[in-house]
């Protein structure tokens, strides 16, 4: 059925704000951690790079095929089947420790990962009144910042301090509290489903990769995760080399003030639209990486970290937000599994083009480089904002 309230705070959606952060936290505990993995089994630094690159294209590759079988099912199946996938692949990773391997383990976890994230997006989507489309999906954005934010710092503490098998161990446990979590939770399946079982729409791959209306700000979008991605791959790293045993500061205090800032970025994008929040947030991320490439002390990972959680984890859920709005509700899911993939495209080819570079300069030099990312996500959204005819009016 529709969403005809406009209430927001139901139990299905507190339910699938949870079941999210467990899965985004299972997930995003392994992901800085698996370069330095990597690189102490013998892996190159290209090999490096692909453990985010081949993630992220085979998470690309699975998009268009979610978002269409959206298109005609009830979600709770397509969410379960899911959060049952990732879970298997988790386990995968201490069965081998041969690179080649683990790159095509890498690949099918791609693949899981970007059903998976299309779909909860999507079945978020479906819960959220259209009118508070960006308060709603920012406080669902907060369960993918925490998840892309603190959980890397539990992750990079436990494979500093233990190992990787045990952080392997504790990653599938939070999978599995997300899929208690996805089975207690109630789903609304639009009118538009229902219809469209009927009609039957043909499968087309580029189709169901791109939401034409929401293209402009998904091509921001990848511009931003571009520049993150350096942090992503690289911050584990660069605290070995800098002899900086707080890395985990910096995700600490960037899931800290993202955590603050969004009861009042969601609301002011509703009031406001896209474009002032995330000229002023990107600026905020561009002075946070100089920050940390010049950090040389804990404090100064904790001052970066909390610039970039302010700047960069404010603007993910609000380019999720104006992305959804571009679109339609019968559309909504191709457009979100887009803004999904322009966020693994920009981290996945950031690796891989950083992952040559990394070997002709220091590791600070790469955030200054990715930084400026960031001017130009200042520019493109000036841009936007000043080609609009009409003030900002809430998603219909």
């Amino acid at each position: 059925m529709e969403q005809a309230s406009n209430k927001l705070w139901t139990r299905p959606f507190i339910f699938l704000i949870l079941a999210n952060l467990f899965t985004f936290m299972s997930f995003q505990m392994l992901l800085p951690n698996l370069p330095p993995y990597i690189e102490s089994i013998g892996g190159s630094g290209l090999q490096i790079g692909l453990v985010t690159t081949m993630f992220s294209v085979a998470a690309i590759l699975i998009r268009p095929i979610t978002g269409h079988i959206l298109m005609t099912q009830k979600r709770k199946l397509l969410v379960i089947i899911g959060a049952v996938s990732l879970l298997g692949m988790t386990l995968l990773y201490p069965v081998t420790q041969i690179v080649v391997a683990l790159l095509i383990i890498r690949f099918a976890h791609g693949l899981a990962w970007g059903w998976s994230t299309t779909v909860n997006g999507t079945a978020a989507v479906d819960m959220v009144p259209r009118r508070r489309v960006g308060e709603g999906m920012g406080y669902f954005g907060l369960s993918i910042t925490i998840g892309m934010i603190m959980a890397p710092s539990l992750g990079i503490y436990l494979y500093q301090n233990y190992d990787f098998n045990l952080l392997v161990w504790i990653s599938a446990g939070l999978g599995i509290i997300s899929i208690l979590l996805f089975g207690f939770t109630s789903f609304q399946t639009p009118e538009s489903v229902y219809h469209n079982r009927e009609l039957k729409p043909r499968f087309s791959f580029f189709g169901s990769l791109i939401e034409k209306k929401s293209g402009y700000p998904a091509i921001v979008t990848f511009l931003t995760t571009f520049g993150y991605g350096s942090i992503v791959t690289y911050i584990v790293i660069f605290g070995v080399e800098q002899g900086l045993d707080g890395v985990f500061l910096f995700y600490f205090f960037n899931a800290l003030l993202a955590t603050l800032a969004r009861p009042i970025t969601g609301k002011y994008f509703d009031k406001h639209g896209p474009w002032k929040l995330i000229m002023i947030c990107s600026a905020l991320s561009f002075v946070a990486m100089w920050i940390l490439a010049w950090a040389d002390s804990n404090m100064d990972l904790v001052i970066a970290g909390a610039l970039f959680g302010a700047g960069y984890g404010s603007m993910m859920p609000a380019f999720q937000a104006w992305v959804i709005s571009k679109t339609t509700v019968e559309r909504s899911g191709i457009a979100n599994g887009m803004f999904y993939s322009s966020i693994d495209l920009g981290i996945g080819l950031s690796a891989f083009v950083l992952g040559f570079i990394y070997a002709f300069v220091e590791t600070a030099t790469l955030f200054k480089m990715t930084s400026f990312l960031f001017i130009v996500v200042i520019f493109l959204t000036w841009r936007d904002y000043k080609v609009q005819t009409e003030p900002w009016q809430h998603p219909q």
